[in-house]
């Protein structure tokens, strides 16, 4: 059974996308939320949970199980979600 993956990513951002396209060809399910096209109120609580799991708030910020990667790391993507 696959580990529950959120992302916390920008619309914009090359690194953010990397991951998705990564995500997407391993076949992972994941949830993510594009931070910049937030409306400014849900913007803020959003940033303080992000903040919460990688207090510098850059992206993409990706919850796997219990395990925080901070930016498009291959191999710590896939030892997190063992494969």
């Amino acid at each position: 059974m696959q580990k529950p993956v959120k992302m916390y990513t920008l619309s914009t951002c090359s690194h953010c996308k990397t991951t998705k396209k990564f995500l997407d060809e391993c076949a992972v399910k994941y949830e993510f939320t594009d931070v910049d096209l937030l409306s400014s109120n849900e913007l803020t609580a959003i940033l303080e949970n992000v903040k919460k799991f990688n207090p510098l708030c850059t992206f993409p910020t990706i919850i796997i199980g219990d395990r925080i990667i901070v930016g498009f790391h291959e191999g710590a993507i896939r030892e997190a979600l063992g494969i």
